[in-house]
This record gives C-alpha cells, sequence and structure tokens, in this order.
C-alpha cells in the first residue's frame, strides 16, 4: 500500500507533462485524458523495482499508447479544418492565482494551426518530431517506441520537421507571451487600432463562440485589420480583463465582479499574435483551466 500510494504520488506529479505529450500526439484532449489514464492502469499493474527514471518511463508509456490510438483510427484533419474551436482542457476551472511551478507545467502550449500539420504525419512520424523537437527525448528512447533504429527515428523525425516547416510555432517563454497578451490588452483598452496591428499576425484568425454572437453572426473573422476592428468592440469589457494562463498558454479572462463571462485563449508565435479564441459558453468555460497571472 504504502509503494501504490508512492507510484500514486509521482504519477500526479508528472500528470501535467504526461497530459502535453499526449495532447500534441493525438490533437484531442479528450483522448488525451483516456492515454494518460491508460499509462496509470499500466503504472499499477507493472513491477517498477528496476526503473530508475519513473518519469522518462512514463513518457514512454504515453507514447506507445497514443501511438496505437493513432494507427487505430482515422485521421481527425477534417474536424480541425471546419473553424470549430479546439477542444478544451477538462481541468480545474477557478479562476485562481498561479504559482511558479504551476506556470512552468501549463506554458508551453500547441496552437491549432500547428495542429492540423502534425495531424498530416504519419504516427510513428508524429511521435519522433513531438517527443523529441517538443520534449527533448532522445533517440535511443524513442526508437524501441517506434520499433526502429534511432537512426532511423531520427529520419522520421527529420521528415515531420520539414512538413512543420512554415507553420507558426507558438513561443514556449511564458514572460514573451505575457508581453504581448498586455500589449495587446493595452491597445484595446486605448482604443489603438494601429497598436493592435501591431501585435496581431497579418494572417490572424479569431474565432467565436456561438453563444458569445447573435444568431448567424461570423464566428470565424480572418486577417489583421477585421480581428483589430473586432477586437475594439470588446474595448468596453476590456478593464474587467485580466491576463491568464488559458489550457496552458497566456491568454485573457472576463470576469467582472469575480463572474466569468469570457475566457480568451491566445496563440503566439514570433511576438505576434496567430490565433484569438473567444470562449462564452457555460459549459465549455467550466471545462477550462484557467489560472489569473498575477504580478
Amino acid at each position: 500500500m504504502v509503494e501504490q500510494d508512492w507510484l500514486a504520488e509521482q504519477f500526479e506529479s508528472s500528470r501535467g507533462h504526461l497530459r502535453a505529450v499526449a495532447y500534441r500526439m493525438l490533437g484531442s484532449l479528450t483522448e488525451a485524458e483516456d492515454a494518460v489514464q491508460e499509462a496509470w492502469l499500466r503504472l499499477s499493474r507493472a513491477d517498477t523495482s528496476e526503473v530508475q527514471n519513473l518519469g522518462g518511463w512514463l513518457t514512454t508509456v504515453v507514447g506507445r499508447v497514443c501511438l496505437d490510438m493513432l494507427r487505430s483510427r482515422g485521421s481527425r484533419r477534417e474536424e480541425l479544418l471546419d473553424g470549430a474551436l479546439p477542444e478544451p482542457i477538462a481541468g480545474d476551472h477557478r479562476v485562481d492565482p498561479v504559482d511558479p511551478e504551476r506556470e512552468a507545467v501549463l506554458a508551453d502550449s500547441v496552437g491549432l494551426a500547428l495542429l492540423v500539420v502534425l495531424e498530416t504525419l504519419e504516427p510513428a512520424e508524429r511521435l519522433a518530431f513531438v517527443l523529441h523537437d517538443m520534449f527533448a527525448l532522445p533517440f535511443d528512447e524513442i526508437a524501441p517506441i517506434v520499433g526502429r533504429t534511432p537512426t532511423a527515428a531520427r529520419q522520421l523525425a527529420s521528415r515531420a520537421r520539414r512538413r512543420v516547416q512554415g507553420t507558426a510555432v507558438p513561443d514556449p517563454d511564458l514572460a514573451r507571451q505575457r508581453e504581448v497578451v498586455n500589449a495587446f490588452l493595452a491597445a484595446c483598452r486605448g482604443g489603438g487600432f494601429d497598436a493592435l496591428l501591431a501585435v496581431l499576425d497579418p494572417d490572424a484568425v479569431l474565432r467565436i463562440d456561438a453563444s458569445a454572437v447573435p444568431a448567424g453572426a461570423t464566428r470565424l473573422i480572418r486577417g489583421a485589420p477585421a480581428v483589430a476592428r473586432q477586437a475594439l468592440l470588446f474595448s468596453r469589457r476590456a478593464r474587467f480583463t485580466q491576463p491568464a494562463l488559458v489550457n496552458g498558454s497566456v491568454g485573457m479572462v472576463v470576469a467582472p465582479r469575480g463572474r466569468l463571462l469570457l475566457a480568451l485563449g491566445l496563440t503566439i508565435a514570433d511576438g505576434k499574435i496567430t490565433e484569438i479564441d473567444i470562449i462564452a459558453d457555460p459549459e465549455r468555460l467550466d471545462q477550462l483551466d484557467l489560472a489569473v497571472l498575477v504580478d
């Protein structure tokens, strides 16, 4: 019982990392949770007495589970191309201050554009790229998961990297993300159209939750000028808005008198906002992982 309790504690400390790996592998947060749960079941049944690096062992197990899931399902690429909002992370929806350790776990995020590209990769290519390029796992450890030599695993990642080139990869640095969000929020509060354009990527995309717009209104807005004009309409609520972690990346929450009305998830790459997701549906808000960023 003591050993089982210790394993459960170690697993919980790794859960955020394992979920991040699984999400990037599967592109579905629901399936990512399933993969993480399967990893726990395998851990609870395994003899880990000879395991020296439990975190690495769990990452390998999640990788294998995700690879099996990718190989057994059809492509979800069409779902990601239809303009739908990304599936929210189910988790603690309370808007609480963030501690530094939690920031480190949640700071890395993946944008929808990159996710679409990852969906075009073969399962083994995707695993090699995600585990090596996003999580720095050595090819010696990736090779057994995909059933290849380390050299072949390196080639898989290289092929994937060529496909990904040209796609804006989100900036994982929390401080840099925060600077961009602060600039965006200041521009909204000040009504500065040019200031908004300065922080928006020319091809920026804004997706609006259906419950946040009148029936028949546009839910998908493309291009920096159009997104900036829409952001100016948001300026009246800007004084109730605070920077926050939204599903692991820096975004904003609108919560007058502590009542959560909206969450804005942002994807930031090369110092520009490339994607904005406005979520207002109460059920979706209840599933988001939110935490206010305090100075």
